[in-house]
Order: structure tokens, then sequence, then C-alpha cells
């Protein structure tokens, strides 16, 4: 499994907003800058994750962009959920699909949901205030 570039940028993108902590606004060009993320790809993130109430963002002066709760209060699962959609390791989790061919003879099918909740459940441990932290590169 393998996030897409989308939520990694998502989750560079949070862990910069949430150095600025304190109430400290800051803007999504700021953001670009301190991550090396192209500024129109920072400006899609900002815009999912604003809408998935992580981030407020307010005009004008003494604009700018807030964490939309402390970052002890978000964890990675929101953050990939915010640009990727709900967390699905396979589709026959999705009880909306129905596009697989063996539907109706799988025995593993069942199983599925124990395993994606294990999966959340592992990426919701991780919260942001973990992911802000600067640690060394091994």
């Amino acid at each position: 499994m393998r996030l897409s570039n989308l939520a990694d940028y998502a989750v560079v993108t949070m862990s910069a907003a949430a150095r600025h902590c304190g109430g400290g606004k800051t803007s999504a060009s700021e953001l670009a800058g301190e991550t090396g993320i192209p500024a129109p790809t920072v400006q899609k993130v900002v815009s999912k994750l604003t809408a998935a109430g992580l981030l407020r963002s307010s005009r004008g002066a003494g604009g700018g962009l807030q964490l939309a709760r402390p970052a002890a209060a978000i964890s990675l699962a929101d953050i990939v959920e915010a640009v990727e959609g709900p967390i699905a390791l396979t589709s026959c989790v999705d009880a909306t699909r129905s596009d697989c061919a063996l539907e109706g003879t799988c025995r593993v099918q069942p199983h599925w949901p124990i395993v994606n909740n294990a999966l959340r459940g592992a990426l919701a441990d991780v919260s942001l205030v973990q992911l802000a932290q600067k640690r060394e590169m091994a």
C-alpha cells in the first residue's frame, strides 16, 4: 500500500501548519516555501484540508490559515481521509461498490473490514503533534 503524492503532501503541509500552533496563522505560500511543495499543489491540498475541517482559513488583515482544532486532536488517519476518502484496502470493503468478480463466493471478503479497521486504527494512533516534531533522519 502506498499513499498518493497528494496525501503525502497533505501530511507534510499539515505538519508545517502545526508548527505554527499557538494560534499562529500562516499562508499557503509560506507553507509552500517551508515544505518545498509547489504553491499550486499546496493550494489544492489546503482546499481539501479546509473542506474536511482540519484547517481554518480567514481572509483580510490578520487572516491566514490555522489548524481548525488542536494538533493532538488531528490524526494521520484524518489527514489521509481528507485527501483520499475513507481508508479501504480493497473495493469490496465499500458496500456501495460491487465490481468484484468473486463477490458472493469470496471467503476473504468478510475479513477485509477487520484488516481495514486495524490499518485505520494504526493511522489514527499517530497524532499531528508527533508528525510535527523534528526528528533526525535515519
